[in-house]
């Protein structure tokens, strides 16, 4: 079968197809014949080595942790039958951009009706991120939460599940994804220098959680816009968010928070951001537009074969 991964961690040079034999299910899996799966800035991290003893690799493994598929095979116990379609997290030294994908059974659930392969594909690592990171930030209706890269892909679902939640959300990204942060009915702050004070202009009395994908630098200077006793939860660098009180984001990947939120997207209340589709043959060119770092919402790849 067809995977696309590296046999060695490095830059994009080390990245491109191989043809490997099928994955053997093991016991606590499911094996599924991949139709989407979601590429993000994580996966990068993986491919050059920066994940080195928090994410198994088994040389050469595809690239991807999450996936949506048809069943092949699966312990008779999870009540998944061949033929379904699920979608789920990768297992352990596994990726997800490859002909038949392992999924972990205890995180891998049924499509909802009304879901489409690509939309659940979006759900285990950016949507459920952004859903865990505010579970762990705990606010209140009509408390103030603050998105810094509000337009890419946990930044734009973590401020529609706010917005569900009954906050008013404000969302920092490029003035190119003004319209997307608008229309999911956030307040857009452009990024870039003097961000901060243009937070407090529309936030003067300082925002009650933030939950930032950018990082660095950015996530170092929002100390003003914060109140007292705010929750900082940093996807992008956990080790700032501790300098400044905050931490990373304990991920949960359970069959039932994936539930939970695959209910929210069958029922029309969360609508997954997709900004970018890209078939398998062309699984580079989704990796590099999320290796550039200016991606809107999610990159999905989709495989037909």
């Amino acid at each position: 079968m067809r995977i696309f991964g590296f046999e060695r961690y490095g830059g994009p040079e080390v990245q491109r197809f191989f043809e490997v034999p099928p994955p053997e299910r093991r016991d606590g899996t499911v094996l599924v014949a991949m139709r989407a799966a979601g590429v993000n800035p994580a996966d990068i991290k993986v491919r050059t080595g920066q994940r080195q003893g928090r994410v198994s690799v088994d040389f050469p493994m595809a690239m991807g942790r999450e996936a949506c598929g048809i069943v092949l095979s699966a312990d008779e116990e999870t009540g998944l039958q061949p033929g379904c379609l699920v979608f789920g997290s990768c297992a352990d030294g596994s990726g997800a951009l490859a002909d038949h994908v392992l999924l972990e059974a205890t995180q891998t659930v049924p499509v909802p009706a009304h879901v489409t392969a690509v939309e659940a594909a979006c759900i285990p690592v950016a949507i459920g991120t952004a859903w865990d990171a505010l579970d762990e930030l705990d606010l209140q209706p009509g408390e103030t939460l603050l998105v810094l890269g509000a337009g890419g892909g946990v930044g734009s679902h973590a401020v529609q599940l706010g917005l569900l939640r009954g906050l008013r959300v404000i969302g920092v990204a490029s003035p190119g994804k003004r319209r997307l942060v608008v229309d999911l009915g956030a307040v857009h702050i452009p990024s870039g220098p003097g961000w901060t004070g243009r937070v407090e202009a529309v936030a003067p009395e300082g925002v009650h959680g933030l939950i930032d994908t950018v990082g660095g630098e950015t996530l170092r200077q929002s100390p003003p816009v914060l109140r007292p006793g705010s929750v900082i939860r940093s996807i992008a660098s956990p080790a700032a968010a501790v300098e400044i009180g905050g931490s990373g984001v304990t991920r949960r990947r359970t069959a039932q928070t994936y539930a939970e939120v695959a209910a929210l997207v069958a029922s029309g209340a969360l609508a997954p951001v997709v900004g970018a589709t890209f078939p398998f043959s062309d699984c580079a060119d989704a990796v590099a537009l999320v290796e550039s770092g200016h991606a809107s919402g999610r990159t999905v790849v989709t495989n037909d074969r």
